[in-house]
């Protein structure tokens, strides 16, 4: 087990690793044949957010289009009226008096002699081109009336293509369950193995996305991989090349995962009006490739953002990284239902003291002013007006932060800070005697700054101290340990380049300061070091289930940043008044995917309504007035029907136009019933899905 998760090691193993799996551990479970059956199911995709596991698209809302009740109305006629046609023409005069002796004048032999074989044959072939005649007509003029293509298209085609039984592939170089990918390159044997495995039902759903992500990155090296990953499939089969760790699976999994598409299935759009007719019924789910936009979810407290969202995003990045495709940090109160501790390789569980990690309050560097830029971002939430510039509170940190660093070759502890910012005399006075040891005197020039600008009012230094006094609690004893004694993880670029699964619990009562603070730091630390990667193969993902008071102008900079390097993050909250009013709405622009739960305030529904903008819709106006058309005896039988129904006979006068309407009101969204949500999802390609009433129970497994 690596000891140093933050640095350039490998990964560590998880607390309370999770037993070996030998069979698929969730959906798709069972036999290796369903396993098969899952890898041969097709996945189309015609919008981003929209589950493509076995996603047939639906054409898009034709305005002339027939509702189903007519359409089957009048097929259900046309085939009466045919049988009634046909009926009456065989049982008329138009066939044995017309029909019939056209027939037999064609054939009858003359002067009495009797028929030939010949002639009979022909008369039988006549009657049979007659009746195809006959049946042709019947069947394009009924047809057309009845719309039987349309009933074809709609009804029949389906039907015919589910009622087919499914083929199984025989070709293995087609078969996707077959490995085709490595008999291509001609490692037939390791893809024996493998479809061994899968077939007998050793392989879950995360050996196949691993083994795959493996092989696309060992045929890409070139020969020495190749043969490399080669041998260690036919040493270990499904077990090969698994997560440092060892573990090959979560413990159990809440929500409806596709590995392939690496996507999980969040809930289903409802069929309502306001949805696009296209996709009506199809599944909503996310992947790293609408992420990476990052994630916005409001809804008040019971709305289940953790339940439908928070959650189920953090167990797909947990796979994704057991399959070695992402880095996840998940962070949250400890009771929260981000998953068990087993589902993790890092753990910091603040308040707890059995924690096996703490937090490099530095993430790592070495640098002062990036050290300095971290905590600004953290100690500071925005609220505290002009006496807390950003950079003026960077610089104040600078100047105590590099001497420290230049004496001690470390950053200093909590309580060392605390002193220095307030300007504690024998703080400084020691620090100053410590250079003078380490043969760095020219860094006392930044104490005699911080010095002179400690005595001025408003000085940024004093809010600074009180701020990290907030973290300098006895509950919090260790974990922010920089003598290296300890076993701080630092979130750094070199972390989020390795398939790494973080939670952080946040202490849930007494210290919401300092909970909000340390959420703060850790968005701070997670987008310097996604942006600063250099290998962005995976994808890097932030959880932040309760992101109230940490979002500032700098860190909605810094999630348009995101976006570029692969990575993400997904901030829920309870209410926009947790933002500051100046950065609601371009936090709301900011992100790609937006989510409004139920239990919406129309204050937070106008915001929402604002960034979905609005839409081309058609209003019908219509206009009644009295009927006085008609001569005495319409008149007369209009007054009957007055007296006898209490309603006067009108006339309707509809007029039609094209207006612009909000895509969502914030009215509208203020009544989503519970257990629902409005989703909007936008791919780091730039292709949009409009904002959707999306049924978040239908989401989860089972």
């Amino acid at each position: 087990m690596n000891e140093d998760p933050g640095g350039t090691g490998g990964v560590p193993a998880p607390v309370n690793p999770p037993p070996m799996p030998t069979e698929t551990p969730a959906v798709p479970a069972g036999p290796g044949t369903a396993v098969q059956a899952w890898l041969r199911t097709p996945r189309r995709a015609d919008a981003p957010g929209i589950y493509t596991y076995d996603h047939t698209p639906r054409p898009p809302e034709d305005p002339d289009r027939i509702g189903d009740r007519r359409l089957v109305g009048a097929a259900v006629g046309s085939l009466l009226g045919a049988w009634l046609t046909n009926s009456l023409a065989r049982s008329s005069y138009l066939y044995w008096l017309w029909i019939r002796p056209l027939i037999w004048t064609g054939f009858a032999p003359h002067n009495g002699h009797r028929w030939t074989l010949a002639q009979v044959h022909e008369f039988i072939a006549a009657q049979r081109v007659y009746a195809a005649v006959w049946w042709a007509l019947l069947a394009v003029v009924f047809g057309r009336a009845g719309r039987w293509p349309e009933v074809y298209r709609r009804y029949l085609r389906p039907a015919l293509r589910r009622a087919r039984p499914a083929q199984q592939n025989a070709d293995l170089a087609a078969d996707p369950a077959g490995w085709p990918q490595l008999r291509a390159a001609g490692a037939h044997a390791a893809a024996d193995r493998l479809a061994a495995d899968l077939a007998a039902g050793r392989m879950s759903d995360v050996d196949h996305a691993r083994l795959t992500r493996a092989w696309s990155a060992a045929a890409a090296a070139g020969p020495a991989a190749v043969d490399e990953f080669v041998q260690a499939v036919l040493r270990r089969g499904a077990a090969a090349l698994s997560h440092p760790s060892g573990a090959r699976g979560l413990p159990a999994r809440t929500a409806r995962h596709d590995l392939v598409a690496a996507q999980v299935r969040l809930g289903a759009v409802v069929d309502d009006a306001r949805n696009p007719a296209q996709f009506r019924g199809a599944g909503v789910a996310l992947d790293p490739g609408v992420l990476g936009t990052s994630v916005v979810v409001v809804g008040p407290a019971g709305s289940g953002k953790t339940r439908h969202i928070t959650g189920p995003v953090t167990e797909a990045l947990c796979l994704q990284a057991l399959a070695g495709g992402a880095a996840v940090v998940a962070v949250g109160a400890s009771g929260a239902g981000l998953g068990p501790a087993s589902a993790f390789d890092v753990v910091v569980a603040f308040g707890d003291p059995d924690s096996a990690y703490g937090l490099d309050l530095y993430a790592g560097t070495d640098d002062p002013d990036a050290a300095a830029d971290l905590l600004v971002a953290a100690l500071l939430d925005g609220t505290e007006g002009e006496r807390a510039d950003p950079r003026r509170a960077a610089a104040a940190l600078a100047q105590v932060l590099g001497p420290f660093r230049a004496a001690h070759h470390r950053f200093p502890l909590l309580g060392e800070l605390r002193a220095l910012l307030d300007g504690d005399a024998a703080a400084v006075a020691l620090l100053r005697e410590a250079l003078d040891e380490a043969g760095e005197p020219g860094w006392a020039r930044e104490l005699d700054a911080r010095a002179r600008q400690a005595g001025r009012a408003g000085d940024v230094g004093g809010l600074l101290a009180d701020r990290a006094a907030l973290l300098d609690r006895p509950a919090f004893a260790g974990f922010f340990d920089a003598t290296g004694r300890g076993r701080p993880f630092a979130l750094t670029a070199g972390a989020l380049e390795r398939p790494l699964r973080v939670r952080v619990g946040l202490p849930e009562h007494g210290h919401l300061e300092a909970s909000r603070i340390l959420a703060r730091l850790i968005l701070a630390q997670f987008t310097a070091a996604a942006t600063a990667r250099s290998d962005r193969t995976l994808f890097a993902g932030l959880v932040l289930d309760d992101a109230a008071r940490t979002v500032t102008a700098e860190s909605v900079r810094a999630l348009q940043r995101l976006r570029p390097a692969h990575a993400g993050a997904v901030l829920s909250l309870r209410g926009l008044d947790d933002v500051p009013e100046h950065l609601r709405g371009p936090l709301l622009g900011a992100v790609g995917c937006r989510v409004a739960l139920s239990g919406l305030s129309t204050w937070d529904g106008r915001q929402f309504a604002q960034a979905w903008g609005t839409a081309w819709t058609t209003d019908s106006d219509i206009t009644r007035a009295p009927d006085q058309s008609g001569g005495i005896t319409r008149r007369l039988a209009c007054g009957i029907r007055k007296l006898v129904t209490g309603e006067a006979a009108t006339t309707e006068a509809v007029t039609v136009r094209r207006v612009q309407r909000d895509r969502w009101s914030a009215s509208d969204l203020a009544a989503v019933p519970a257990g629902h949500a409005v989703m909007s999802v936008t791919a780091v390609t730039g292709q949009m899905a409009p904002p959707m009433l999306v049924d978040l129970r239908e989401g989860p497994a089972g």
